[in-house]
């Protein structure tokens, strides 16, 4: 995905963020130097397995994590403001607003007792001044912008009335009434069936492109993110290991975690052949083993994967490649993928 939008402040800048959550059992830093800049216009995959902290790295930047957890360091610069030193009515002014957020579950969104029409004029009203008559005609807009057909009847529907990709789509076009500056999106295509999915892929992709929004799409699934982002961030263990432009991390992947991930895809393959599986558990965050996290279940691991590796660049031709590893380079080939 390519886009002309450029801007000298980056719409998006994070740096060094730290999320812990403080339970009986410990601290858990599921969050634990997390860094990237996102610009106008642009689209991010934050992808990993479940537990790897990137969907606690977007509730961090929205300002919605709850107890036990909390944001204890780092900075979040939204257009050159620091989320983090903003008052909670700074925050909630700018919420919905000017950076929105589509959750996994459209009902997260939607109030079961309530009509689209009213959930969304409400949500209009909360961030502009504006009649009854604007506000349900911005919401039908919305729907439109979507591509839900009969918007006036979708708007008299209660959430329970619609089918899933279609509370998701309502969903998705609250968080668009206010034309955001960023929106992060966190698996909400993951319950949809493949079609579904791929019309709001393709609504999603037209929105940034016309729009100049900035999006961090927030999934596990490569093959999606392939298809939509510009540049991809991989964590593992509340880190990113890797991060690129989706060329770069998905057709020469550096880090063993990442070629793990790719690995494991059907496409990746050979027909009839065992499927790749990285081997071992991701690690409990309580007891996190020192150094490289990834060591105890990688093939390259040494004696100086006992000291954190910082991000660098692997390879002197591949510019903003960076890969969190001392020893970086590409997969080896199997015997299996020689037969």
């Amino acid at each position: 995905m390519s886009t002309e939008f450029s801007t000298e402040v980056p719409t998006l800048e994070v740096r060094d963020l730290q999320t812990r959550f403080h339970t009986r059992g410990g601290v858990l830093p599921v969050v634990n130097g997390v860094s990237f800049t996102l610009r106008r216009g642009k689209v991010l995959g934050l992808v990993g397995e479940s537990g790897s902290g990137k969907s606690v790295t977007g509730f961090s930047i929205m300002g919605l994590v709850d107890p036990p957890g909390r944001v204890e360091g780092g900075q979040v610069l939204f257009q050159g403001r620091d989320l983090t030193q903003l008052k909670p009515a700074e925050r909630r002014a700018l919420r919905g607003n000017r950076i929105a957020m589509i959750f996994q579950d459209p009902m997260a969104t939607l109030n079961p007792v309530l009509r689209v029409d009213t959930q969304m004029m409400e949500a209009v009203h909360a961030h502009r001044k504006v009649s009854n008559t604007g506000a349900r005609q911005q919401a039908a807009n919305a729907l439109t912008l979507m591509g839900i057909p009969s918007p006036e009847d979708r708007l008299r529907a209660y959430p329970h009335q619609l089918s899933g990709g279609m509370r998701q789509r309502v969903a998705i076009a609250i968080a668009l009434l206010h034309g955001p500056d960023l929106i992060i999106a966190d698996e909400p295509t993951t319950a949809l069936d493949v079609t579904i999915q791929a019309q709001i892929l393709s609504e999603m992709q037209k929105l940034v492109r016309e729009t100049g929004t900035a999006l961090i799409w927030i999934s596990h699934d490569l093959s999606v993110v392939a298809g939509l982002a510009d540049d991809i961030a991989v964590m593992y263990a509340g880190r990113i290991v890797e991060h690129g432009t989706v060329d770069q991390v998905l057709d020469h992947p550096q880090h063993p975690y990442t070629q793990g991930l790719i690995g494991s895809l059907p496409s990746a393959n050979r027909r009839g052949a065992r499927l790749k599986q990285i081997p071992g558990m991701a690690p409990n965050l309580l007891h996190m083993p020192a150094g490289c996290a990834f060591a105890p279940r990688c093939a390259r691991a040494s004696a100086v994967c006992e000291t954190l590796p910082e991000m660098s660049r692997p390879r002197s031709d591949a510019p903003g490649h960076e890969v969190r590893c001392f020893q970086p380079g590409p997969a080896p080939v199997t015997t299996e993928e020689l037969a």
